[in-house]
């Protein structure tokens, strides 16, 4: 079987068939038309927006929905959609299309400080689904702004129970979605798009969450297509089309010496087109914790610069230094990973020679370079295993 039918059968698979089902336990809704929104994407609807939301949450029915409908394009600065409410179920339901303002200098910050756009903070059971678009004009944030000042698009934050499905976000000024202390959260069915060249545009950004279910997603944007950090565990990652973008990243961790963790993380049935890397674990020197117990299976390239990637010498500045204290690496699995690679070495695990990366399995693997020349593996301070199909050769591997 060639590669390209390899793509084709990888692409079927992940082709979204999970429908956008109506919601099943709205008791009363709450229309942002009802308090004042125009959508006509000229006039600031932020008040009527602000106003639904606070209708929703103090409303006494068992559940409750704010709706934001179909064929309307709807422009806000920064709000905050706070919690806790007071009925059970909250669902807001987005069909129509949110922008932001055009100019980076309209926008109406919190004591200047844009570190949000769409903030839900304190909201358990939410639903936020539907087919709207989101566009944050980020175009000229990205060439005119530091990075702090930048807004994220959508985060969610100290919840219980949340569903984000349906939505596309396109052209934001720094990360799509944030998920931050989180339990017990599913995302499908989201549809990101920005360029390759948009600056710290994260896709999905995981931290502090335990229980992610994230599913049929389609992310290209101009840094990791997914991101997972300290605090996260037990995520479950599947179904994803990434590309553009720098692939799907543990980390990064230990930054200025601090103690991080994530373990249990399982990433499957993915494809990666033009991205910088495919599964990547990030980590910096001095830091501690650890990056454990994880398997990435199933995984399809298309000219990935660097289709699996370890790094525990992570640096994003000049200022880089060796250190005796790492992240402990350990227990991490790749299987089934095939494909082609834009570079050289495609597999590449470089670790500390006073924390080395330990229990590393690297289970059936299928690689060449895009031009058919043999890819290459690089190892450094790594023990584990290769098992099953090997190509190139895994020589470099240091046994247990």
């Amino acid at each position: 079987m060639t590669m390209e039918e390899l793509l084709k059968i990888f692409l079927l698979v992940l082709t979204f068939s999970v429908p956008l089902f109506g919601l099943t336990y709205s008791d009363t809704k709450f229309n942002v038309i009802q308090f004042g929104a125009v959508g006509n994407g000229r006039t600031d609807d932020t008040n009527a927006f602000s106003q639904a939301w606070e209708a929703t949450c103090k409303s006494s029915s068992t559940s409750s929905t704010m709706e934001v409908p179909s064929g309307k394009t709807f422009l806000i600065n920064p709000l905050y959609f706070d919690g806790p409410c007071n009925n059970k179920i909250i669902n807001v339901e987005i069909n129509g299309n949110i922008i932001g303002p055009s100019e980076p200098s309209e926008w109406r910050c919190n004591n200047n400080a844009c570190d949000n756009w769409m903030d839900f903070r304190y909201v358990d059971n939410l639903s936020i689904i539907g087919h709207g678009v989101i566009n944050g004009h980020g175009g000229k944030w990205w060439s005119t702004t530091k990075l702090d000042s930048r807004p994220n698009a959508l985060k969610i934050s100290s919840a219980n129970n949340v569903t984000l499905r349906g939505l596309t976000f396109k052209d934001v000024p720094h990360m799509h979605v944030v998920l931050d202390t989180l339990s017990s959260v599913s995302v499908s069915n989201i549809t990101i798009d920005s360029p390759g060249d948009s600056p710290n545009t994260d896709g999905i950004h995981i931290a502090g969450s335990t229980n992610v279910v994230l599913d049929h997603c389609r992310i290209g944007t101009g840094d990791d297509c997914i991101s997972i950090v300290t605090g996260s565990s037990h995520l479950k990652i599947s179904n994803i089309i990434c590309g553009p973008g720098h692939g799907i990243s543990i980390g990064s961790l230990g930054k200025y010496g601090s103690h991080d963790t994530v373990e249990y993380v399982e990433v499957s049935d993915v494809v990666f087109i033009g991205t910088m890397n495919g599964a990547r674990i990030k980590t910096w020197q001095g830091g501690s914790g650890y990056a454990r117990n994880m398997i990435f299976e199933r995984i399809y390239s298309q000219e990935a610069s660097r289709i699996i990637n370890v790094d525990q010498f992570y640096c994003d500045h000049m200022d880089c230094f060796t250190h005796d204290t790492a992240l402990k690496i350990s227990n991490i699995t790749f299987r089934e990973i095939l494909g082609t690679s834009s570079n050289q070495p495609a597999v590449n695990l470089a670790c500390s020679a006073s924390v080395p990366c330990t229990d590393i399995v690297l289970d059936s693997i299928f690689l060449r370079q895009n031009n058919n020349k043999r890819a290459s593996v690089a190892c450094n301070n790594a023990y584990g295993r290769a098992q099953g199909m090997k190509i190139p050769r895994i020589a470099c591997l240091n046994q247990i």
